[in-house]
Formats: C-alpha cells, sequence, structure tokens
C-alpha cells in the first residue's frame, strides 16, 4: 500500500472498566491471520518495530524484564517493563511503564479476535489510547496481509486521522458510561 493514502478503518468495539484506583481500556478487533501470526507479530522485536509504538529490546513471548523504548520522531524514551504472562499464543501480559496490556487472542473461523485489555491511570487518556493503538493495528494488519505501509508513531499520527479517531473513540466510551 502506498502510504500516502493509508487511512484507519472505523473505529473498533471499546469500552472502559475501572480497575481500583486506574481504568482499563478494552478494545476488540478482528484480523483475519491466525493467532500463531498475530502472537509473532506481538511479540517478535523485528515484527513489533514495523508496527508498534514502541521498540523492544527482546523477544516478549517469554516472562522476565524487558525494555520498550517509545519512539516519537526523533525522540526515544525507554521504559521498563516486565512481561508477566506469556502463553502462546493467546495471552500477553506485560507492563509498559506504569502501564498494563493485557493482549487475548481467540481463533475465528476468518482469522483471530484480538482483545487488549490497556491499563492507565486516567481515564480522560482512555480515547487517546484507543486512538494510537487503533493505528497500529491497522498498520499490523496490513503489515501481516504483506502489504506493510510502515509504523505511525506518535505525532506522526496526526497525519492519519488520529484526532478523529480520537473523538470517536470519546464519544463511544461516553456512550458506554
Amino acid at each position: 500500500m502506498d502510504r500516502a493514502s493509508f487511512r484507519p478503518g472505523p473505529p473498533a468495539d471499546v469500552a472502559a472498566e475501572p480497575a481500583g484506583d486506574a481504568w482499563t481500556l478494552v478494545l476488540s478487533r478482528d484480523l483475519r491471520h491466525p493467532p500463531e501470526l498475530v502472537w509473532a507479530a506481538l511479540t517478535d522485536p523485528t515484527r513489533l518495530r514495523d508496527w508498534a509504538p514502541f521498540l523492544a529490546d527482546r523477544d516478549l513471548g517469554a516472562p522476565g524484564a524487558a525494555t520498550l523504548t517509545l519512539v516519537d520522531g526523533d525522540a526515544v524514551t525507554a521504559q521498563p517493563s516486565t512481561v508477566r504472562r506469556a502463553e502462546p499464543p493467546h495471552l500477553l501480559e506485560y507492563t509498559w511503564g506504569d502501564d498494563l496490556l493485557r493482549w487475548e487472542l481467540t481463533p475465528t473461523a476468518t482469522g483471530t479476535r484480538l482483545t487488549l485489555r490497556h491499563t492507565v491511570a486516567d481515564r480522560g487518556m482512555l480515547p487517546m489510547v484507543a486512538a494510537g493503538w487503533h493505528l497500529c493495528l491497522d498498520v499490523a494488519d496490513h503489515l501481516l496481509a504483506g502489504d506493510p505501509v510502515g509504523p505511525i508513531r506518535g505525532a506522526e499520527a496526526q497525519e492519519f486521522g488520529w484526532a478523529d479517531l480520537r473523538d470517536a473513540y470519546a464519544t463511544r466510551l461516553a456512550e458506554g458510561s
């Protein structure tokens, strides 16, 4: 796909759940790829660099310490991470700085149902988090289909409909309150 013509798909299913003093974004997407392929995209640092908002210093498919480096143009911020659970190809859970991410992969007739649970301290961040992951997952879907777009990270996301997605997710999350 020509990167300039890339546009995100429609908003995914989302919900906001209280998690003690924090909030969890629950974002679900159907992907047209088998769980094993999606798992590799979630854990392999070579594949992560082509779609995720961060770079990983190691394969995330096994428990233990890792460093996830957020990339925003020329700015990079290394953040400590711990893979808490890795049950290929169905469940991956890790910290990213103060956040907790849980990826659940369920096989479907046409591929995989991906459910991301991303827990953050501030509920107001959920629409922004949803918009960011939405773009990343659209890029990952293209990558897995053999039609790479290249990663869309940080401020560059503004050029690819991030603000419209943020607003759409804010509306959806408010309706679900």
